[in-house]
């Protein structure tokens, strides 16, 4: 299907419908992508958050791509471990419990407020106010709450109920003390007027006026570790994407120090040595080459010994050094893909950790907890480096097709992420997919010796691929696990396709 105006592919109805009704009112896909952004705020709180951060990709119709990194930064002192406020919470996901840190000592300097401001002076047609204005309705008038979201509510519920400002935004209307149930009506007013204020005040509001004030005060009183200089230093930087061939068409990514898309790169660059597939769907043989290249850039990950050699691989060096240098962060995330009719793309990917349980009083902005996660602190927590822009996982993508046409892809799912991105770039260059295809289709996913796959697959394929892989699962049905990459393409003849992640609440709009 395709559309003259615009296409969006995102994780939640409103944020998509916020997108839509920038492009409407004369917007281009970057008005989209900020509306999109201060939405998904609103109606996917969990995973995104103005206290967070993230990364835009965003293509020109006339230029170049250009990343946008707003992630979060690792303060410039800590304080003494003693006097940290970060403590452990157990969340059950079902199959698997897993702990995670939290409190005041797990926030690092946030940079999705700096990045809306800094995107929308740069790229934006249409004045802040009316870009909010969306966003700001949903939480004054609220949004039904879905099955996804209520799920992802129900799987952080220890740490939203850590402080009553964390739960507020998530508690039922009807049962008070009570998660809200699917079909309730959330709104969150307070999040509403932050909106609005922020359009009127700007990016100063938080980073160098009152409400920056509180949360260095906040720290300070509660064994955080963030100061004055730590906001008004944030800066958003503009980086160049790092880009690859694959079968001939062009990749752009996320760049170091991120380290999602230099992964994927070098995926791509191993499964570029390999034969195509000669059909269009996924075989043992297909399967064999996305898991072998999965495991080999998880070694190169790991820095085993039998990786490829750094000194035969420039970007396997490049890597080597990402991860010998920086803080990595991996978890919860969502994905935003927009289009415009004049060629305009937009990949935005997002996240606030699993937030750290505080809330800033009187705004509804849940702060992340980007230092308690492990993979920051391998050596053990608060061995973080000092003032340092984090690495992340997320990998914001465009794909420029041999034939002209274009494709913004990205993904949630923590380690997945790279996977999910990768596959559907295979699919649709490989396998020859539409996107919607492209998207849908059965994945997997290979890490710490397993190897995952989403059904179906057939006898013959698993008897196959068990002489390479000893351990495999096989899941029931698709799931969440492996990933949410909306994304959208923009034709060699100006024709607009989009594709929602089924894994994760994908919605498609056209405008």
């Amino acid at each position: 299907m395709s559309s003259k105006s615009g296409v969006i592919a995102a994780g939640h109805e409103k944020t998509a419908e916020a997108a839509s009704l920038a492009i409407e009112a004369g917007g281009n896909a970057f008005d989209g992508a900020v509306a999109a952004l201060c939405a998904a705020c609103v109606a996917e709180p969990v995973l995104a958050s103005l206290g967070g951060g993230g990364f835009l990709l965003a293509k020109p119709a006339s230029g170049m791509p250009l990343l946008y990194d707003f992630f979060t930064q690792t303060p410039r002192r800590k304080r003494p471990a003693r006097e940290t406020d970060l403590y452990p919470v157990q969340v059950d996901f079902g199959d698997a419990t897993q702990e995670f840190h939290i409190g005041m000592g797990a926030v690092a300097t946030p940079g999705v407020i700096a990045g809306l401001f800094a995107v929308h002076a740069d790229l934006c047609r249409l004045p802040m106010r009316e870009l909010i204005v969306p966003a700001s309705s949903y939480a004054r008038f609220g949004i039904l709450l879905n099955q996804f979201q209520h799920r992802i509510a129900t799987i952080v519920e220890p740490i939203l109920r850590t402080s009553e400002g964390s739960f507020a935004g998530h508690a039922s209307p009807s049962s008070p003390g009570l998660l809200a149930a699917v079909g309730e009506r959330l709104s969150q007013p307070d999040l509403s007027e932050s909106l609005e204020a922020l359009a009127d005040e700007g990016p100063g509001l938080f980073y160098r006026g009152e409400w920056g004030a509180r949360l260095i005060r906040d720290c300070a009183q509660g064994g955080g570790h963030l100061s004055a200089d730590d906001l008004d230093g944030y800066r958003v930087i503009k980086r160049e994407p790092l880009t690859g061939l694959y079968r001939g068409h062009r990749i752009f990514t996320n760049p170091s120090p991120a380290l999602g898309g230099p992964l994927l790169l070098f995926a791509l660059k191993l499964l570029a040595e390999t034969d195509p597939p000669s059909c269009s769907h996924r075989g043992d043989a297909h399967i064999h080459a996305l898991a072998t290249a999965m495991r080999l850039t998880q070694r190169l990950r790991r820095e085993s010994e039998e990786a490829v050699d750094p000194e035969q691989d420039p970007l396997a060096a490049e890597l080597k050094e990402i991860m010998r240098r920086d803080a990595i962060f991996r978890r919860g995330t969502t994905q935003i893909s927009i289009a415009d009719g004049q060629g305009n793309l937009a990949s935005l990917t997002l996240s606030n950790g699993e937030g750290t349980g505080y809330a800033l009083p009187g705004t509804g902005i849940v702060l992340n907890n980007m230092l308690g996660e492990e993979d920051i602190n391998p050596h053990g927590f608060h061995n973080w480096p000092p003032d340092r822009r984090i690495s992340s996982m997320m990998a914001p993508t465009l794909l420029a097709a041999q034939d002209g046409g274009w494709v913004a892809t990205g993904s949630s799912g923590s380690n997945r992420i790279r996977s999910a991105i990768l596959q559907v770039l295979c699919n649709l260059v490989d396998l020859r997919l539409p996107l919607e295809a492209a998207v849908a289709a059965p994945r997997i996913h290979y890490e710490g010796g397993l190897l995952n796959l989403e059904p179906p697959v057939a006898a013959s394929t698993l008897e196959a691929l068990a002489e390479h892989w000893p351990r495999i699962k096989l899941w029931n049905d698709t799931n969440v696990f492996f990933g949410g990459a909306h994304s959208i393409s923009f034709g060699a003849d100006g024709g607009l396709a989009g594709a929602g992640d089924p894994r994760r609440g994908g919605v498609v709009l056209h405008v």
